[in-house]
């Protein structure tokens, strides 16, 4: 069964997406540490959407890489980055096979992304990660967590297919695969990284809990 599949759904989203979506507003905690990179780092957004940090990212001097398995967000950042006049590069490809060199970038971004999967997709993303960048590099990203099950399960039906890995019914992009997990779960996902950073927090929605981490690539 292939269960990384939720880029059909976000197509379509990226499609009708404008500058007045919410997917257009860049987190604060993305710039911040944007701003305490290395003047001309070069960043892998993976799971980019419609640009909303590859644009923020390039607008501060980064060489920026837009990655996403949607062609409907590598086309709207192309035209994106063109309108405000910034270089981006732009690929189309899956986050388990990235078309990158060994350790080409000194941060990757994967806000919202890599939990859309079961825990062989997530390994396989993780893995390519670790892979693409430099040693003591870091890598930035959110997880969806566990606590969030209860939620998601009081609002549809749902059932788990595999080890942490539902589906929900209804509308919406959770009608494919997603990955919760705790706390040691996801460290026990990361190998290849030192975890600086990691809590729990709510989205915009009540009880829509995301894991936040910051980590480095082991040397």
């Amino acid at each position: 069964m292939n269960t990384d599949t939720a880029h059909l759904y976000w197509n379509a989203e990226w499609k009708e997406a404008d500058a007045n979506s919410p997917w257009a507003k860049a987190e604060p905690w993305v710039l911040q540490h944007g701003k305490t990179l290395a003047p001309n780092s070069r960043i892998l957004d993976l799971g980019a959407g419609i640009g909303r940090h590859a644009l923020a990212l390039a607008a501060m001097g980064h060489q920026v890489t837009a990655l996403d398995a949607a062609d409907a967000a590598v086309v709207a950042i192309d035209a994106a980055a063109t309108a405000q006049g910034l270089e981006i590069a732009t690929r189309l490809a899956p986050m388990t096979d990235l078309p990158f060199e060994d350790g080409q970038f000194d941060h990757v971004l994967s806000w919202n992304v890599i939990y859309h999967g079961d825990e062989t997709i997530v390994r396989r993303a993780i893995t390519e990660i670790a892979r693409v960048t430099r040693p003591g590099g870091t890598f930035m990203a959110t997880m969806l967590s566990a606590r969030r099950v209860p939620v998601e399960r009081a609002k549809a039906p749902g059932r788990e297919i595999s080890r942490n890995t539902w589906v929900f019914d209804g509308p919406g992009d959770k009608v494919h695969p997603h990955y919760f997990c705790n706390a040691a779960d996801l460290l026990a996902l990361m190998p290849e990284f030192e975890v600086f950073t990691l809590y729990d927090r709510e989205h915009e929605k009540p009880g829509s809990w995301h894991w936040h981490m910051l980590a480095e690539r082991r040397v």
